[in-house]
């Protein structure tokens, strides 16, 4: 019988694209594991391959270069994340200091973003192509927002200054793990840091 469809087959299209979908996510969850622990430099395709268990060209084949495995992985488990700035910037400004502090501690805080910022973090510090990616989700995801709400001709400059306040804090507790700020309740920490990055954002 001529054009009939063969169901075995459709089974195993869809088990292909399934495991095909699993395999890209494995890789993916090895890669943000392997840049984490060992920065960008030290991480290698055929590292992750190995850890993910399969072939080199199959991550080439799904990501492309080392530059692309890193992005990937990266903003795909940060992308959740960074839908919130749109309700940290829209907010009053009179206390946007403390929302945003409150969102970017809240990142570091959840095991599941916090991952990825390891990895950008540790490898921005020595590498280029990691400082790029990481200037890309800052300032496209975050900065950008908040300066557009600023009424200063220096807006830009004030959300670069509010970061940064935030992103050495988050370097101290989480990356270097310095004591007493490491082990800090985090509410006491963000009384302190918000007054600090209000001021940044609105302050004379």
């Amino acid at each position: 019988m001529t054009g009939a469809a063969d169901p075995t087959a459709r089974r195993r299209g869809r088990r292909t694209r399934t495991e095909s979908a699993d395999t890209r996510d494995r890789i993916l969850t090895v890669a943000r594991e392997e840049f984490s622990e060992r920065g960008y430099e030290k991480t290698s395709v055929r590292g992750i391959a190995k850890a993910a268990g399969v072939d080199s060209a199959l991550v080439h084949h799904y990501f492309g270069t080392k530059e692309q495995v890193f992005a990937s992985a990266i903003e795909v488990a940060f992308a959740p994340a960074l839908n919130a700035p749109e309700a940290v910037a829209e907010g009053p400004l009179d206390d946007v200091g403390e929302r945003l502090t409150r969102f970017v501690f809240g990142v570091w805080e959840n095991p599941t973003t916090r991952t990825p910022l390891l990895a950008i973090l540790r490898s921005a510090v020595n590498n280029e192509t990691a400082a790029a990616v990481f200037r890309r989700l800052i300032a496209s995801q975050l900065l950008r927002r908040i300066a557009s709400q600023l009424d200063a001709p220096d807006a830009e400059l004030r959300a670069e200054l509010a970061a940064a306040q935030l992103v050495g804090c988050a370097m101290m507790r989480y990356v270097i793990k310095l004591e007493p700020l490491a082990s800090a309740d985090m509410e006491q920490i963000i009384a302190r840091v918000a007054p600090v990055v209000q001021g940044h954002l609105t302050g004379p």
